[in-house]
């Protein structure tokens, strides 16, 4: 079964918006619904705007069943995805598979939304330990903190996975898990990113939203099968996405169940629990889903035993790799990469398969 990479060429419009060109019909048709709000029912300006936001609704539609990918150029990976979607779904063909076995998986950082400069995720711990300072002044002689208050994140990354793994656990552990959801989406609502500006939110691959949304309609669950936080996806996914947080596999910390002020809660600790990543996927897969997935989507050397996962079930299968070639509208990185590296071998295997 074939592997096929995604090369950024391959889709005409690479914005890293959520709002953008080809949503434009649905943006006005939902705007003119908000107008249509605001006034008396029953005035004609109400059934006028009422009837275009329709006209606009129905051409959008149309619009998308003539080309479900419209932001994809036309190319072997579109033309893979189409036939895939084409054979599974159709009754009575021998590559036809039932509705609850259409179960599609996708890594996020570099997937579903950009991982550069650094994961973000990683840029929220950074930024919750300067909000933390002040309750710790130990840190001001203590590594890792010590060169990440002083903005030395070349010192910070000098120490390796075991500084980065010291600082996850100072910011994300010592809480409740409703104080840390609430954390994430304080986060977010204000967090900006380093290069574009842009809301994190934002910085999602459109054509990767679109797919998201083509195979859904086509009866897939779709599911994120990351290395980032379970618990840290989860607060927005469904939003930026439309993946509800129980279709969310992630790395995970311990949590313990108290009792606080006579109200149960559950506490995260600061030890692992799993860390959703390489040969860790297909065992989350296993863990949270429960069934193999028949299409697997990812960007890296993380991913890849998730899509061998995924390849060696029988029927047809569809796995694929984004390959980030566009420095231009985003970034052009690969096997030279410590984020979301993309081996010279993983691209062998790719380009032979």
């Amino acid at each position: 079964m074939r592997k096929y990479r995604i090369d950024f060429g391959d889709c005409g419009i690479q914005s890293v918006s959520v709002v953008d060109v080809s949503y434009s019909l649905h943006g006005v048709a939902r705007k003119l619904i908000r107008s249509e709000e605001s006034m008396k029912p029953g005035s004609n300006k109400h059934i006028l705007i009422y009837m275009v936001a329709g006209v606009l609704a129905f051409a959008a539609m149309a619009a998308r069943a003539a080309d479900p990918l419209p932001s994809w150029r036309e190319g072997p990976a579109k033309q893979a995805i189409v036939a895939f979607v084409a054979k599974v779904t159709k009754e009575h063909s021998p590559d036809f598979v039932s509705i609850p076995e259409r179960i599609a998986t996708f890594d996020n950082d570099g997937t579903l939304w950009a991982e550069q400069p650094m994961y973000f995720q990683l840029l929220f711990a950074l930024d919750r330990v300067k909000a933390l300072a002040p309750q710790h002044p130990e840190w001001k002689d203590q590594e890792p903190f010590a060169s990440l208050l002083k903005g030395d994140m070349k010192g910070v990354l000098e120490g390796g996975e075991k500084a980065i793994a010291e600082i996850v656990m100072a910011t994300h552990a010592g809480m409740t898990t409703a104080e840390f959801e609430q954390t994430v989406k304080d986060w977010l609502a204000t967090a900006k990113h380093p290069k574009t500006g842009r809301p994190y939110t934002e910085m999602v691959y459109k054509p990767m939203l679109e797919l998201l949304a083509y195979l859904r309609e086509n009866h897939f669950k779709t599911f994120i099968v990351s290395g980032g936080g379970i618990e840290f996806m989860r607060p927005w996914t469904e939003k930026v996405y439309g993946i509800p947080p129980e279709q969310v596999v992630g790395s995970s910390i311990k949590t313990k169940y108290e009792l606080r002020d006579g109200k149960p809660v559950l506490v995260r600790l600061p030890e692992i629990n799993f860390i959703d990543d390489k040969a860790g996927k297909p065992v989350g897969i296993n863990s949270h889903i429960g069934r193999r997935p028949i299409a697997a989507f990812g960007n890296s050397d993380g991913d890849q035993q998730m899509l061998e996962w995924t390849q060696a079930g029988g029927g047809a299968r569809l796995m694929m790799l984004v390959h980030h070639d566009d420095a231009e509208r985003e970034w052009a990185y690969g096997a030279e990469s410590k984020i979301g590296t993309f081996s010279d071998a993983l691209m062998a295997e790719a380009k032979q398969q």
